[in-house]
């Protein structure tokens, strides 16, 4: 999951387009050194979710569109806020509160 969602957010922020090779599943288990039966599942949870194909003479490669970009950044966003929403009620901050608070930092 944590592989996954680190490929969803360079394509997010443009340090990953359509097209941009992935390195293999081999390369990405040395460098963080888990293992490759790790990597082998985030592959297919990629190309499950289909921003990633895999080909056998090109390898795995990025493949987006605006759909599958708009999908990506709502699943974040949604992430994102989700866990902002479970803290701020973890320390029973009130919703009034923190939409005011928010509205005010968002112009910084």
């Amino acid at each position: 999951m944590q592989l996954a969602s680190y490929v969803k957010r360079q394509i997010l922020l443009g340090h990953a387009a359509a097209g941009d090779r992935l390195p293999s599943r081999r390369e990405i288990a040395t460098q963080l050194n888990i293992n490759p039966n790790t990597v082998q599942k985030a592959f297919k949870l990629m190309e499950d979710e289909g921003y990633v194909r895999t080909s056998s003479t090109q390898g795995s490669i990025i493949y987006i569109d605006d759909t599958i970009c708009a999908k990506i950044e709502d699943e974040l966003m949604k992430g994102l806020i989700r866990e902002f929403i479970g803290s701020a009620k973890e320390v029973n901050l009130s919703f009034k509160k923190v939409v005011e608070l928010i509205s005010e930092l968002w112009e910084e």
